[in-house]
């Protein structure tokens, strides 16, 4: 029987966290998974991830692992070999015997000579299910881990709504991004994440969306706020001024006398609302009166005068 070393079939340190032993098994599933890895040894190499992660995912199964590792590590510097290693000191009660249908074996799992390891069945059992039969039935339905992606958008995109194409463990999937989703929405879709350890039931697959920050509009819950400039002698005597919104250009009336900063409102100009599309919110413009940088004498003089009666 050959030692199996699991920290370095998952590339991680002894030390390793429960988070860090996660994320690499995540990482080298996704690569190995034969689902989407069509090379030969893809398989192979997949199941030995797998009993790995079975082994050091399991507190109890870790602490016994590291024990015996320690030990034959101990041995072996001492110039011992496999055959004189007591290895019985280790094997799980009931490791070796033949199968009698109350247990499920790794072989029964993955199929026999599918390349699980004679140490994992003498050392843990040879079995990931229970003894019983309801907690076997309930091993097999376990679902696998989550995969987590995240996609982005526009604000336009997310004003309108937009269909995207993902490429998640090698299958397209079109998602559908609904008019109003706001930054940081996860969306779940069942089914699509990691595979089990055994390679039945899935994870879930979660998808944050990010929406871009807009050159123009700042968005605020379901309003939205930008600036537009004004022409001084509009803002004075009234006009009107063009401003680009997410669903078209308009033209707003700009009252005589207007300050700059006075914030006008566009009722049902913002974005939509993810939950009820015909509702939306507004939409916040703030005039910006625009002053020439240079000036005729004729308009000077005409300001002059101006200024003389308003005195």
């Amino acid at each position: 029987m050959e030692f199996q070393d699991y920290y370095s079939t998952l590339g991680v340190s002894k030390s390793a966290s429960a988070e860090e032993i996660k994320k690499a098994y995540r990482k080298l599933a996704k690569e190995y998974h034969p689902d989407s890895n069509k090379s030969p040894d893809a398989e192979k190499k997949f199941k030995q991830i797998s009993e790995a992660y079975t082994v050091l995912s399991d507190a109890d199964k870790r602490a016994k692992y590291d024990r015996l590792g320690a030990n034959w590590n101990k041995h072996r510097e001492t110039g011992g070999s496999y055959d004189d290693f007591n290895w019985s000191d280790y094997f799980n009660q009931g490791a070796g015997r033949k199968s009698t249908g109350t247990r499920q074996r790794v072989g029964d799992v993955f199929g026999e000579g599918a390349g699980i390891s004679d140490f994992f069945e003498r050392i843990f059992g040879g079995g990931f299910g229970s003894s019983s039969k309801s907690a076997k039935q309930s091993t097999s339905k376990q679902k696998g881990e989550n995969f987590k992606t995240e996609v982005e958008v526009s604000l336009e995109e997310a004003y309108s709504g937009i269909n995207k194409v993902l490429n998640i463990n090698g299958e397209k999937l079109e998602i559908k991004i609904k008019p109003g989703t706001s930054d940081g929405l996860v969306m779940k879709i069942s089914g699509k994440g990691m595979p089990n350890y055994d390679g039945s039931g899935k994870g879930d697959l979660l998808i944050t969306v990010r929406v871009k920050e807009h050159p123009v509009f700042k968005r605020v819950a379901n309003d939205l706020y930008c600036d537009i400039e004004v022409n001084y002698l509009d803002a004075v005597l009234g006009g009107k001024a063009a401003v680009s919104t997410l669903s078209g250009k308009l033209q707003v009336n700009i009252a005589p006398n207007s300050r700059s900063g006075k914030v006008l409102k566009l009722k049902g100009m913002g974005m939509p609302d993810y939950k009820h599309k015909d509702v939306k919110g507004d939409l916040y413009i703030k005039l910006i009166i625009q002053i020439p940088e240079k000036l005729s004498d004729e308009v000077i003089e005409l300001f002059k005068q101006i200024k003389k009666i308003a005195k």
